[in-house]
């Protein structure tokens, strides 16, 4: 097994499945990542509660307690990333799993060079969520307000509940409010990746910072899709 250096990017891997289980195991360690690999949720659940992961890799489909289940315990208490991967590929669960408060969703089978570029993606999001914004110009803040540490933003006596990957996404849109920004820029420099047009990844969190804006009262600015575009964070007369 390959030595790791204790500053190895710690990831907590919840698979059932004894030979996929075993195989990601042993090839994330090759890639330099620290892994630990346990089969059911509720084992899992308490690792993730109980030391500090970095990415936790979790399938849907788990004995006792599922994914998602274990998912909406975790986000009770911890914001560690989460990155899910399912064979059912019913958009009904991928929507689930960002409204639960997932991080990314891998579809199986999937392979192990798609599998950590995701995972560096993450990584690269987390870090980039810990270095400190410049502040937004005068003319654009408004009374929403930005937590970089929390991850979240904060209206009218209440917090929004975001994911990281939500959170950055409308910070990059509400800097550069007013401006269309492409999918393809978005994947890039929010999720950290190419697009792919089957990839529905930027939509789903598009849709969950919306309803949880609404759900917060926050109507000075609308997250709008520009059709063939992108999407702007504009005030409602704008574009009209």
């Amino acid at each position: 097994m390959t030595p790791v250096s204790v500053d190895a990017p710690r990831i907590l891997t919840i698979e059932d499945d004894p030979v996929l289980g075993a195989y990601v195991h042993e090839q994330l360690e090759r890639c330099g990542f620290a892994v630990t690999w346990c089969q059911n949720g509720r084992e899992g659940l308490g690792l993730a509660r109980q030391r500090p992961f970095d990415v936790v890799l979790m399938d849907i489909l788990l004995p006792g307690m599922d994914g998602l289940e274990v998912l909406t315990h975790l986000r009770q208490s911890h914001s560690t990333p989460v990155l899910l991967m399912s064979a059912l590929g019913a958009e009904a669960d991928r929507i689930s799993g960002f409204r639960l408060g997932a991080d990314d969703y891998l579809p199986k089978p999937f392979s192990m060079a798609e599998l950590r570029v995701r995972i560096e993606a993450i990584l690269r999001r987390v870090a980039l969520d810990r270095r400190p914004t410049p502040p937004a110009p005068s003319s654009l803040v408004q009374s929403l307000r930005f937590d970089d540490e929390l991850c979240d933003v904060y209206f009218a006596g209440q917090w929004a509940g975001l994911t990281r990957s939500e959170y950055r996404l409308l910070e990059t849109l509400h800097r550069n409010a007013d401006e269309v920004l492409s999918k393809a820029f978005l994947y890039q420099h929010v999720l950290q990746r190419g697009y792919a047009a089957h990839d529905r990844s930027l939509d789903m969190h598009v849709s969950q910072i919306r309803r949880k804006l609404k759900a917060l009262g926050y109507g000075e600015r609308e997250l709008r899709t520009v059709w063939g575009k992108g999407y702007v964070l504009s005030a409602f007369d704008e574009l009209a």
